[in-house]
């Protein structure tokens, strides 16, 4: 196979290491979520000196349990926020149209009606504000409808019809979150940032009072490496002000708000498009997502371990409470395939309500040398870096051009237009499945052909994984290039499985890490102890998912093994 474009395979890890150990950088980047490497790809094409470090994998905390929705914030026209909204309509333009258009589909929401005149005239105004404030070249989704009770249903004929009395379409996007802060970050690295993951930074470097770099530990071998940088850019969500306390009390404060989702099979709700229903506390999304639907999500403040949130029994019931109340067929946990718990960092402000809290982000410099992102909401990630990488340039001494960003085609981006009707030859030309060539080439774009340069050279890797519809080659391809580590990198990030089928990847564990094994060098030892981990952690989620409250959760999914904690024998 020839060059991959921003592989993230482990010679690449390893080159990458060497140069934190001897390089000094102009800016270190904390943090492997979407902001992060958002705040990397930024300085790295301004011409700047990137590393980036990340504890875990690439989107592991917040960047993968998103809703996966795109979107300028309907809900945010109330708060009369329309400068944040108009911002966000203009990334979703950009994502869809030219950043990321392989990874990004639009997705329909009916908002049902429960009263024929206001809410009509109240909702209608909302988004046909929305239309305007996203208009523009690159916007390309249907305007709004408004539609009877009939059309309604008929759409969506998995409602009660006591539930509404009429309703309006409006369009978003959605996006699959993880694969998009992987593409960014290979993105980053084919432009040159020194990508690192399980790289814990363990102190800040201060001298003369100014942060100058960090102390960080390689998680799979224990070395420690002192980075050394001109800037360090604090974009660690939930952990933002555990980085500033190593350098002072002062800085921005965020709170963490746990948002839920569960997941169910596309035939438990009729329907062809999203739903946004309202409840007491904030909204309720139904969200079609390929073979299922995610239902979320909660927004309730969280003190636990932020490594692992995991939804409790109540979260569940929070969310089946208030979709029932629409649904004409109730969902029971016996439907759920798949839940999982994100944590939003949301600005610290007054209240104790999450939900009004501010999502708008906001950049400082609460020590020379240490800058801090925080807030912010994922579609807006490429602004909240630009704006961050300005502060770092203000503070170097040398001139330092604009973001270009809103230009840079994200791995796989390219000539998107010829790729995305090319399922049906790829099919034919690679002996697949054309369902399998499809959702690849929505998966990698452009460079779906590496995963099938990987099957012609490779033939028993087209071998479709038990329990769903991956191939074996996806693995390799994830050990080999996108920086998959450990097992649950791959079956949790990479792929889906963790959320998407009800065994929640057990029946693909082995051989997935007999395939991944054999591409990283694993002993037979290490194999059984990766999946040993996958299954402990399944099993503290599911035992989290029934205990009564957010402190038993927390309880149950620590009792996991930690995959990360493993190194081989």
């Amino acid at each position: 196979m020839g060059s991959v474009p921003g592989s993230l395979g482990p010679r690449q890890r390893s080159s990458d290491l060497e140069r934190l150990a001897a390089e000094e950088f102009d800016v270190l980047v904390v943090g492997g979520g979407v902001t992060g490497v958002g705040c990397a790809l930024d300085a790295v094409t301004r011409g700047l000196s990137v590393a980036l470090i990340e504890q875990r994998d690439l989107a592991s905390g917040t960047s993968s349990r998103s809703s996966k929705l795109l979107h300028g914030g309907l809900r945010y026209l109330e708060q009369k926020d329309f400068a944040l909204v108009h911002e966000a309509l203009h990334e979703r333009g950009l994502l869809m149209s030219v950043i990321s258009p392989h990874l990004v589909r639009p997705v329909s929401f009916l908002i049902p009606l429960t009263h024929r005149v206001w809410q009509r005239l109240y909702y209608g105004a909302g988004v046909l504000l929305y239309d305007i404030l996203a208009l523009g070249r690159r916007n390309s989704l249907p305007r709004h409808r408004h539609l009877s009770r009939r059309r309604a249903l008929e759409l969506m004929p998995g409602l009660k019809r006591s539930s509404l009395v009429g309703g309006i379409v409006y369009h978003d996007a959605q996006v699959d979150d993880a694969r998009h802060t992987l593409a960014v970050a290979r993105t980053a690295s084919r432009h040159g940032a020194a990508v690192v993951t399980s790289a814990r930074l363990d102190d800040l470097i201060i001298e003369d009072g100014a942060v100058c770099g960090a102390r960080v530990v390689d998680v799979e071998t224990g070395n420690e490496i002192p980075v050394r940088a001109r800037k360090t850019v604090n974009a660690t969500g939930v952990w933002i002000d555990d980085i500033q306390d190593l350098a002072g009390p002062s800085g921005l404060k965020v709170n963490a708000a746990k948002g839920v989702h569960i997941v169910v099979p596309r035939d438990c709700i009729k329907g062809d498009s999203g739903v946004v229903l309202r409840t007491p506390a904030s909204v309720l999304f139904i969200i079609p997502w390929n073979r299922h639907w995610l239902v979320g999500t909660t927004d309730t403040e969280y003190q636990f371990d932020r490594a692992h949130p995991a939804a409790s029994s109540a979260d569940i019931d929070y969310i089946l409470e208030h979709a029932n109340e629409a649904l004409q067929r109730p969902l029971t946990r016996e439907d759920i395939v798949g839940v999982y718990a994100g944590l939003r960092p949301l600005i610290a402000g007054e209240g104790d309500e999450t939900a009004r809290l501010s999502r708008e982000h906001a950049v400082a410099e609460p020590v020379k040398g240490l800058i801090s992102i925080a807030g912010g909401k994922y579609t807006t990630y490429r602004v909240m870096a630009a704006d961050t990488i300005d502060m770092v340039a203000d503070g170097l001494d040398r001139p330092v051009s604009s973001s270009i960003t809103e230009e840079i085609e994200l791995v796989g981006a390219s000539n998107w237009h010829q790729w995305s009707t090319a399922g049906p030859r790829l099919a034919r030309e690679h002996d697949l499945p054309l369902e399998i060539t499809e959702r690849l080439l929505w998966r990698h774009g452009s460079r779906i052909i590496d995963l099938l340069a990987l099957t012609d050279e490779h033939p028993a890797l087209r071998e479709t994984l038990p329990g769903g519809d991956y191939l074996a080659a996806e693995v390799v391809h994830a050990a080999r290039h996108e920086g998959a580590l450990h097992l649950e990198d791959v079956l949790a990030r990479r792929m889906r499985l963790s959320i998407e089928h009800e065994e929640r990847g057990l029946l693909v564990a082995e051989r997935a890490a007999e395939l991944m094994g054999d591409e990283l060098g694993w002993s037979a030892h290490r194999k059984a102890d990766e999946v040993q981990a996958w299954q402990s952690r399944i099993a503290a989620e599911l035992a989290a998912n029934q205990a009564p409250d957010d402190a038993a959760a927390n309880e149950a999914r620590r009792a996991a093994v930690d995959a990360r904690g493993l190194l081989d024998a």
